[in-house]
């Protein structure tokens, strides 16, 4: 299997987003604890690795960490807010060290809105800055949005900047908001949409994509919400190619294991069509409402089709439909096979290299972080996240 792990780099930010669902913490990574994680996706046989944050540009030994990766075969990726890469001399270092992709993330192309969400001002200019410097260089380019409650409503006005200012873009990543960790725990109300404030939004950009040739992907949104794009839905995909995902989390989580893609479903899913291959609604936050699932009665194979003959994606099989549908009756339905409420977490995955280490240097930046982001807090009117104690436990 093509499957892609995370490792997360450091989990401090030079951005402070109202729902950032990973802030930060006193664990601090070295170039030999990277490497550790680099070698263990390795023996997993892991298609790819994607180095992530907090804001991973802010480790200074974010170049050595991807040629390490790309030297053990690894294909490597890097989502980042695009601050630092909109310096040229820093795009051609990650070029040179085999970064294949990058993921900027960018909300809204409205700045006023972008500003509110990255809690910090200017952060745009830099964003479309940072695309086009890692194109210059030879990095593929993809844009990450966080659906959000401000940007609900205008995610097809952000394609359209897109497709007329960066054509070069090719790939699109939409996140449905994690309401359950860090400051968009604290902060649902401000920040977490209906998934109504969405739902036309997402297919009208989707639908502008589709005609113009490029690929996108949508994280945690139920099949219900994402029309006749089905088979774009991360999910999904994974639960028909039978993927599982390994987060390497630089906190107390440590290395989790998820190879179960199935969340949240209303009684009214018993009835969908779609249900065994739908993620459900990803909410162990309590924010979302289930009454707002409704089931599809549509057949499901041509969704499983369109995936099994992608020929944008590198990492489907030969699996003919007639085979996949053989092994899915097998394994398939264990994949999704939650009621709501109980939702099950990933397990922990003990086997693993320890992530990171927390030290005397690494708890007393974490405390000034953590002094810095009150104010910040303070100023932008939003909950900071509950800390760790004094000393970083």
């Amino acid at each position: 299997m093509a499957n892609l792990g995370y490792i997360q780099v450091v989990r401090h930010c030079n951005h402070f987003c109202g729902f950032c669902s990973n802030p930060a913490t006193p664990y601090v990574h070295t170039l030999e604890s990277m490497q550790a994680l680099v070698d263990d996706l390795v023996a997993r046989d892991y298609f790819g690795v994607i180095l992530t944050g907090g804001e991973p540009t802010l480790h200074p030994e974010l170049p050595a960490i991807a040629a390490y990766a790309s030297g053990r075969g690894l294909d490597v990726r890097v989502i980042t807010n695009g601050t630092r890469l909109a310096d040229p001399a820093f795009a051609r270092a990650l070029a040179d060290a085999g970064v294949r992709r990058v993921h900027v993330s960018i909300y809204s192309v409205l700045p006023d809105v972008e500003a509110r969400l990255r809690g910090a001002p200017g952060t745009l200019d830099r964003a479309f800055a940072a695309l086009d410097r890692a194109h210059e260089v030879g990095i593929d380019v993809h844009v990450n949005c966080v659906i959000n409650r401000l940007n609900a409503d205008h995610l097809d006005r952000n394609i359209r900047h897109f497709l007329a200012h960066h054509p070069y873009v090719r790939h699109f990543v939409w996140n449905n908001l994690d309401p359950s960790m860090g400051r968009a725990e604290v902060n649902q109300a401000e920040f977490v949409p209906r998934l109504e404030q969405f739902e036309l939004s997402l297919l009208r950009a989707m639908r502008l994509l589709h005609a113009g040739g490029r690929t996108f992907r949508v994280e945690k949104v139920p099949l219900c919400y994402m029309g006749e794009f089905a088979w774009a839905s991360t999910e999904t995909r994974k639960i028909v190619k039978g993927e599982e995902r390994v987060v390497h989390f630089l906190d107390d989580k440590q290395t989790v294991r998820q190879t179960a893609w199935g969340h949240l479903y209303a009684p009214a899913c018993g009835a969908c069509r779609l249900r065994p291959i739908c993620g459900g609604l990803f909410d162990r936050g309590g924010a979302y409402d289930p009454a707002e699932l409704a089931p599809q009665f549509v057949d499901p194979e041509p969704i499983v089709r369109a995936i099994l003959d992608d020929p944008s994606d590198p990492t489907v099989s030969d699996r003919t439909l007639s085979s996949w549908r053989d092994e899915f009756r097998r394994h398939g339905a264990a994949r999704t096979a939650v009621s709501a409420g109980d939702e099950p977490t990933p397990p922990r995955a003990p086997e693993a290299p320890p992530v990171g280490q927390i030290t005397v240097e690494g708890v007393r930046l974490y405390q000034a972080r953590r002094r810095a982001e009150a104010r910040k807090a303070d100023a932008l009117g939003v909950r900071q996240e509950p800390g760790r104690d004094d000393d970083g436990t």
